[in-house]
Parts: structure tokens; C-alpha cells; sequence
């Protein structure tokens, strides 16, 4: 019951005459406005940060030169950046949620919720980290944290604090459930009335309670995941999105399922199960707990890859249904401004970002800015959607490499062959026309 951290092909076509596949719209359920002075701090510059792409001065997140940072979802969304605090630690009170807005986070979403949290015990040690050979640089992040441990009333109350406080800046929910409609009913009528702007439903924590059908238990079982979508997108009036699990061979089939059944949009992706090592010295698993460990979430740089195919994934599911006209906000090892530009140009409206901000702290949001910015300066991008899915296009299968490579192949042979007949010599071009068939 893991806190969710922060879950066709197309004709190659030339970037500069790209068209955005994610062009339209929809009616949003409810749409939103932007008023608070931020101190610039500058952001840690470990790790691959390019300290040439600056710091962002952001006010209520906005940037206050350089290229459009703001996007708006197709639900109607509007951030002042694409960069979202991933649900997890980061969001796991009104103290640190307050502290991510100040420093300028387009949007936030909570610790998933659920309504009886006295069923959540965490343990400590609970995260455990792989380093790079220097032994400095971390590149994985595991966790066996659970849900929100804080009771329900508690944490409404201080999202209710929250949007009163910060009336303009997005602030999202991230909730499960049991497989019972009239908890996530319950749920989903406390919540919304705080005033948060968005779900984010949790069918993605790898660990915690899978008896119950919970989390992930639920996201890989496309029936399971139809019905209670439909319940839930009954029940809510603002934006939906379904947080989809890495952990399942096709990652597009329960996408498919939660965008038929209403969600306006999708994230991903959650943390991928795993066993972060055995420590050789005592020979328990790690993190040890009383000597014992169980199997947890992979996050951190190391699973980006991971996480750009599942996301491109599912942006070709939704360029070839939907024409882009439903939200899609990616996650999984964002750490600078151009890891968050390798996701938008496959197609990302925004980008979340949870084990981040554990390694570098909420200032991180001002770094990630401005190398997105220095990004988009260097390639001429004046906002977001200048190029949003601008990369999608050049995927396609093994089969089609092959016959493309073929045709290349026999192009480049033909224009070695010469001349196809003693017709085709001319005069001015004689020199020219016999060197194109000397062998050496």
C-alpha cells in the first residue's frame, strides 16, 4: 500500500514541420486561474545538473522570463509549470505541501489517502539506496513505505487549509480503496469538498496490502480496474487521473480500460518492484528490518528508461484513440530540466517528481525550470506545446526499421550504380556521371 512516488506508430515525419498529434480539446469538469512573490534559492547543482541552464525566478510559480513554462491539461488543469510534486513523502502534510507551493511546484499532489488509516503501520529503516561506483551519486531508490499513516479528518482538514490559503495553485488528491463502491464514494465526496482540484486514483503501489485488491492488485486487473473506474467517475466532479502500475507486460491495456471508463487523464509511472540487494556481510535483504525485509518500490535515475518506454507507450495509445486529447503526466527519475524534456517531447502535459525532492530538496523546482528553459532556448521552443510530442513520431516497430534500413541501403546502391544506360550520358555533367560508377 506504497505512498504513490513521484505509475500506433506514426510516419517519420521532419521536427520542423511537426505537427503536435496532441492538437483539440475537451470540456474540463472544471478549470482554474495564478498571486505570491517566491524567493529565488538556487537548487543543488550534483548529479548531472547543468549549472549553465540557470535558476528560474518564479513567482506562484511562474517564470518570470525565458520561455512559456505554463500548460494546461485537456481536463482543464492549469499549472504555472509542468513540474508536480509525485504523491509520497514530499506531500505527506500541510507543512511540506505549503513549502513546495512557496518555492514555485506547478501543482501538488498528496500522499494517497484512504478512509481508515489506522490499518497503516510503517516500519523504519523503510528506504534503502543504490550509489553509483563513486559511492556518491545515488541512482536507486527503493521504498516499503505505506500509504498515508495520518487519519483521513486530518489530512482534509489541512487540504482545506490548503486551497484556502492557495486558492489558485493546483492542489490534487491521491486516494484508494478496498474494492467497495461506497468507500470510494465516501471518499471521493470528502475530498472533493476541501476544494482539491483533481484525483489522482492510486491502482499502482507495488507493496502493502494485494489481499484487500488494493493498489496495484487492482491496476493489473483490467475488470476489476473497469468497474471501479466507473464508479469512481461517476461519484467525481473534477478531473480524474488513473496512476498506472509498471509492473505488467502490456502497460497500455489497463490505460485503455480507466480512459473508457471516464479518467481524463493517466499517469505514470508508480515504482517498480524490487529488491534493492542483500547486504554480504550479515547476509539480510536491505533496508533490514528486525533482520527482515520484503520486496519494495524502484525509483531514482535508474528507472528512467523504464519509464520513457511505458510513457511513450501509452502517449501513442492516446494520440491514436483520443487524437491527444487526454491528459498524460509522466513520472520516473526526473531529476534536471532535460530529463523532464525527454517525457514532454514523447508527449507529457506535465511532469511529476517525488524521490527528487527527497535527494535535493523542494529549491530543486527552480533548477528543473531553468534547465527546461535553457532546453527549449536552445532549440528555438517559445512554450510547451511547441514541442509536446515532437519525438512521438519517430517510433515504430523492429519489422518497419528493417524495411526502412533495406530501402536506404538500395537507395544509396542505386546512386552507386551510375548511370542505367549509354542514353543518360550528357555533356556537362560527363566527369561528374563516369566518377559515379569508378568501384575504387
Amino acid at each position: 500500500m506504497h505512498s504513490t512516488w513521484g505509475c500506433g506508430c506514426y510516419s517519420q515525419r521532419s521536427l520542423k514541420s511537426f505537427k503536435n498529434p496532441y492538437d483539440g480539446g475537451s470540456t474540463p469538469k472544471r478549470a482554474l486561474p495564478t498571486t505570491r512573490r517566491v524567493k529565488c534559492v538556487r537548487a543543488s547543482s550534483r548529479n548531472g545538473y547543468f549549472p549553465a541552464d540557470g535558476i528560474a525566478d518564479l513567482i506562484d510559480g511562474k517564470a518570470q522570463s525565458g520561455p512559456d513554462l505554463s500548460v494546461t491539461h485537456f481536463s482543464g488543469l492549469k499549472l504555472p509549470n509542468p513540474f508536480v510534486i509525485g504523491s509520497g513523502p514530499p506531500g505527506t502534510n500541510y507543512q511540506v505541501m505549503k513549502k513546495a507551493f512557496d518555492e514555485g511546484w506547478g501543482a501538488v499532489i498528496a500522499k494517497t489517502v484512504s478512509l481508515d488509516s489506522s490499518k497503516v503501520i510503517n516500519v523504519t529503516p523503510r528506504y534503502a539506496r543504490m550509489k553509483a561506483s563513486d559511492k556518491k551519486e545515488v541512482i536507486g531508490w527503493e521504498n516499503i513505505e505505506l500509504i498515508s499513516d495520518r487519519p483521513l479528518e486530518v489530512m482534509l482538514e489541512e487540504f482545506k487549509r490548503l486551497k484556502q490559503e492557495y486558492p489558485d495553485r493546483i492542489l490534487i488528491a491521491s486516494i484508494m480503496e478496498e474494492y467497495n463502491k461506497a468507500a470510494w464514494e465516501e471518499l471521493i465526496e470528502r475530498c472533493e469538498d476541501t476544494g482539491v482540484d483533481a484525483f489522482e486514483i492510486n491502482f499502482s503501489c507495488p507493496h502493502g496490502m494485494p489481499e484487500r485488491r488494493m493498489g496495484m492488485a487492482m491496476g493489473q486487473d483490467c475488470e476489476l480496474l473497469e468497474e471501479v473506474c466507473g464508479w469512481i467517475n461517476a461519484k467525481a466532479s473534477i478531473p480524474v487521473w488513473a496512476k498506472m502500475t509498471p509492473n505488467i507486460t502490456d502497460i497500455t491495456a489497463p490505460a485503455r480500460t480507466a480512459l473508457a471508463a471516464g479518467c481524463e487523464g493517466v499517469a505514470a509511472i508508480n515504482t517498480i518492484t524490487s529488491v534493492m540487494g542483500i547486504n554480504l556481510d550479515t547476509l539480510r535483504p536491505e533496508p533490514s528490518v528486525e533482520g527482515y525485509s520484503t520486496p519494495g518500490g524502484y525509483s531514482s535515475k535508474a528507472v528512467k528508461p523504464i519509464a520513457l518506454a511505458k510513457v511513450m507507450s501509452i502517449a501513442q495509445l492516446i494520440g491514436s484513440e483520443y487524437e491527444g486529447a487526454k491528459d498524460l503526466s509522466a513520472i520516473g527519475g526526473v531529476e534536471t530540466g532535460r530529463d523532464a524534456a525527454e517525457f514532454i517531447l514523447l508527449g507529457a502535459n506535465s511532469v511529476q517528481v517525488c524521490t527528487g525532492v527527497m535527494l535535493h530538496g523542494y529549491p530543486l523546482v527552480k533548477q528543473l525550470c531553468g534547465g527546461l528553459q535553457a532546453f527549449m532556448g536552445q532549440h528555438g521552443f517559445s512554450s510547451i506545446e511547441k514541442f509536446r510530442g515532437a519525438s512521438l513520431p519517430y517510433f515504430t516497430t523492429h519489422h518497419e526499421l528493417v524495411r526502412m534500413q533495406r530501402e536506404a541501403v538500395a537507395a544509396k546502391k542505386r546512386a552507386r550504380t551510375g548511370l542505367s544506360g549509354d542514353d543518360k550520358w550528357s555533356g556537362d555533367g560527363f566527369v561528374r556521371e563516369a566518377e559515379s560508377m569508378v568501384a575504387n
